[in-house]
């Protein structure tokens, strides 16, 4: 007897990060999309805004409403703007509904930090300590069995997941991370914006949000968990013009004699056993272009002996394991199902 799928609905379904979704459920063994939804486009066939989904995604946009949702979905996917989950999941989770959220609105656990840097109304301190965060390589342990996930940023993941084993092992000092991160323009999602007009963006390379990125208090919170004390980085950020991908490169003075072989031996043993995480040999370094397309994480490594500093360099591509893909793996690990259920593709390339 075949066993039944888990019935999933995706709230913004128009974004990027929504129709990345769409594109990595439709193939997923375990799972039926029941209904996708828009708040600003709902009766509309969505392949008329995505016509590379003709004869793929057949289906109009439905309205938000939590009592359909309920009836069509057992698992809702909120690709929402922030400030929009906020008030949302609450009510799907009421509903009795398994909750994904990928905006920002439940990755802050203090209301007052979520207000200063997203500028908007928190969700109540209840929900904010029942989301789970769902850094999948690091805490995956955490989300079996729970109902109420929140999906991590796109920036934090890279960062973290390049800085995470070697804080924890007290091989770089905390208080000297520096982050310079770079990110395609899919980033900044499908609105339009000066910053992303062709003719800005095209042959140029610009700072943006210097030292004001709300994906600054995340990645202090997560560091700052596994440290066991207050960790305070500095974290730039830019725009690229290319599509897909970031490159977070860090840098942080060494604890100790560790050279480049050290720290990949390290990492190599942190994730073992963890698909997605790739530890590149000595002198090779990761490029965005690697991970294209992919839930892969590539890390690599440099030492300079002279400044006693190490440099991490890890890229991800930001709609796959920075988002959509990232929420499939957590799902994956909510249902008890192999994590890379529905992953398991390479890389686009070239």
């Amino acid at each position: 007897m075949t066993e039944p799928k888990c019935r999933v609905a995706i709230v913004g379904s128009t974004g990027y990060g929504g129709v990345e979704l769409i594109r990595l459920l439709l193939q997923h063994p375990h799972v039926e999309i029941t209904s996708v939804i828009s708040s600003s486009s709902s009766g509309v066939p969505i392949a008329d805004g995505y016509p590379h989904l003709n004869q793929i995604m057949v289906e109009d946009l439905d309205g938000v409403d939590v009592a359909a949702m309920k009836e069509k979905a057992d698992v809702v996917f909120t690709a929402t703007p922030s400030g929009v989950s906020a008030k949302l999941a609450p009510q799907l989770l009421e509903a009795g509904l398994a909750v994904i959220d990928l905006s920002g609105d439940f990755r802050l656990k203090s209301p007052d930090v979520y207000s200063k840097w997203y500028k908007k109304e928190p969700a109540a301190q209840a929900y904010l300590d029942e989301a789970v965060y769902g850094l999948a390589e690091i805490f995956g342990a955490d989300v079996p069995g729970k109902t109420f996930i929140s999906n991590p940023g796109c920036y934090p993941t890279a960062t973290l997941l390049g800085l995470i084993p070697a804080v924890q092992a007290g091989w770089i000092d905390p208080a000297t991370i520096i982050i310079d991160a770079k990110s395609g323009v899919s980033g900044a999602g499908r609105g339009l914006g000066l910053s992303v007009h062709y003719s800005e963006i095209n042959e140029n390379l610009a700072p943006y949000k210097l030292n004001k990125h709300q994906h600054i208090p995340e990645i202090e919170q997560v560091l700052g968990r596994i440290a066991g004390r207050e960790v305070t980085v500095t974290f730039s950020t830019h725009l690229t013009p290319m599509t897909r991908g970031i490159l977070s490169t860090m840098y942080a003075t060494i604890q100790g004699g560790y050279k480049e072989e050290d720290f990949i031996g390290l990492y190599r043993e942190y994730y073992e056993g963890r698909p997605f995480v790739r530890i590149r040999e000595k002198g090779r370094w990761p490029a965005t272009k690697e991970v294209w397309g992919s839930n892969y994480c590539d890390i690599g490594f440099a030492v300079d002996e002279r400044t006693g500093r190490v440099t991490i360099l890890s890229v991800i591509d930001n709609l796959v394991k920075g988002a959509a893909g990232q929420a499939v793996q957590n799902l994956n690990l909510m249902m008890n199902w192999d994590e890379g259920a529905g992953l398991a593709f390479t890389p686009v390339y070239p």
